[in-house]
């Protein structure tokens, strides 16, 4: 059996689409390819149980649509599994029923968020052979590969079709431990296409998921959070088991940065022990480790003792300086708890990035610019290093997205008109902004890069050519970032009801 795991040919003139590894989708100008930790998984698994796999990503490799069909025609493949978001699902609609075309033999599974939030309807909307519901889709795909070479019945979970009927097969539900899963192949999976990622500065560098995906699991935003891995079915790997992934990368890959994109890293006992290990064991000072982190998850002990550890970075959801929008997502922080935990982080040495997002359709103009205010004030006190900033998108499958059609919210009549959710333009009606104000005020936030006062405090930190390297890719990420927020001239605006 034949199968290929990766991500077919997926062509915009928006840009880049940004598929893997990404709870949120974007065109990008400036493309930053994240390694897709789960697929990866999936592909390595079935190569350690001897099928003849392939990986191909053509969207990093730049593969496009002719090169990608005479790689199929040449290998004679029996099984392709991609994975798919919001933005992009019409496309892979036609892109399967072109492929069934071409290829009637090739089997076709497809896996991601959307497609877990309404399987129903893509296994209508084209002919898909096998729909993976849900989450952990390394361990589901093994478990159909399984299922299809011993000529035993589809695992619950899978949605497929049978003489010519859909048959709706529930939603996939792991039972095992992720500490079961194989250490990645990062040759076979090209680890060396995903290093464009500006903000991690050891190369080579390497995500991996030491969770899936968040403990908190509640932001009603939060796609993975609702259609992957729903509260309830969050699973963390050992301390012991994710040192053995850093042993792996650092001795067999030589890389020199981690980012750890569980959806926040396991804290408390987990974190302290991890911690330990990493000290002990002396990988400490072999490789940089960056995550993603809460704010007043931990304390400041905690802070110094992940420093001593090898951390590097922590990334922040910020989302908003309103706390009744942080409230209304169910993020369970406090705004005014932020400036402490990103103070204690930079006393102990870690750099502090936030994300935050605008376009809330409760939030006012002045709402909104208290969480630019926030941010700048932030950034050039010098209590945060770097910031990310995004227009709102209430992705299918998300309490917000069910809030939005309730309460209609949507500044189109059509819910799913899923290629406006690419975040090059506002799907929301707000109380009194545009959408080009909106727009704008996504650019403004990425001009406090520009501020003096920060540009100072960031040149005066330069102690090496690999700190010049790293700030020059920063500008060059920047300035892309301000070109994917200069849309203007678009829907007419509405207020919200």
């Amino acid at each position: 059996m034949k199968i290929l795991v990766g991500y077919p040919p997926t062509e915009d003139s928006k840009g880049t689409p940004l598929l893997s590894q990404n709870r949120q989708f974007q065109y990008f100008n400036n493309p930053t390819f994240l390694f897709p930790v789960a697929l990866a998984t999936a592909a390595t698994m079935l190569k350690d149980k001897n099928y003849k796999i392939f990986w191909k990503d053509a969207i990093a490799e730049g593969v496009g649509s002719d090169e990608f069909y005479r790689f199929l025609e040449s290998e004679k493949l029996d099984l392709f599994l991609f994975e798919t978001k919001t933005p992009v699902i019409k496309k892979h609609w036609q892109f399967i029923s072109d492929l069934k075309k071409r290829f009637p033999s090739l089997l076709i599974a497809i896996c991601g968020d959307h497609v877990s939030a309404f399987p129903r309807e893509t296994m209508d909307a084209c002919p898909v052979d096998y729909l993976i519901n849900g989450g952990y889709y390394d361990f589901a795909f093994l478990e159909l590969c399984e299922a299809l070479r011993k000529n035993e019945p589809i695992p619950k979970g899978v949605w497929y079709r049978k003489s010519g009927k859909i048959v709706e097969n529930g939603r996939y539900s792991f039972k095992g431990k992720l500490d079961d899963a194989p250490i990645i192949d990062r040759v076979f999976t090209r680890n060396d296409l995903y290093q464009k990622e500006f903000n991690l500065i050891g190369r080579p560098l390497a995500y991996i998921m030491s969770g899936r995906d968040c403990w908190w699991g509640k932001c009603t935003f939060c796609v993975w959070d609702h259609t992957l891995y729903p509260k309830g079915t969050y699973r963390a790997r050992s301390p012991e088991n994710v040192l053995e992934e850093v042993k792996y990368l650092v001795d067999e890959c030589g890389v020199k940065e981690i980012f750890d994109d569980a959806g926040t890293i396991t804290v408390g006992l987990w974190l302290r022990r991890f911690c330990k290990l990493m000290i002990e064991s002396g990988y400490n000072k072999k490789v940089m480790y960056s995550c993603n982190m809460r704010f007043g998850a931990v304390n400041a002990e905690e802070y110094k003792l992940m420093k001593k550890a090898g951390f590097r970075l922590l990334k922040y959801g910020l989302e908003s300086a309103s706390q009744k929008t942080i409230d209304k997502l169910d993020k369970g922080t406090d705004v005014l708890g932020i400036e402490e935990s990103c103070h204690l982080a930079k006393q102990a040495g870690l750099t502090v990035h936030l994300t935050m997002m605008v376009g809330y359709p409760w939030e006012t103009k002045s709402d909104a610019l208290k969480t630019y205010r926030l941010a700048k004030r932030l950034m050039v006190k010098g209590y945060a290093d770097v910031l990310q900033s995004t227009v709102v998108i209430p992705y299918p499958g998300t309490p917000l997205y069910a809030e939005a059609l309730d309460k209609k919210w949507l500044l189109f009549d059509d819910p799913t008109a899923y290629e406006r959710f690419d975040m090059r333009e506002p799907v929301f009606k707000t109380q009194d902004m545009t959408p080009d104000e909106v727009m704008a005020l996504c650019n403004k936030i990425y001009h406090i890069f520009l501020n003096p006062e920060y540009i100072v405090r960031h040149l005066a930190k330069i102690r090496s050519i690999e700190d010049v390297r790293y700030t020059l890719k920063g500008v060059k990420a920047v300035f892309g970032h301000l070109r994917d927020f200069s849309w203007s001239s678009g829907p007419t605006q509405q207020k919200a009801i």
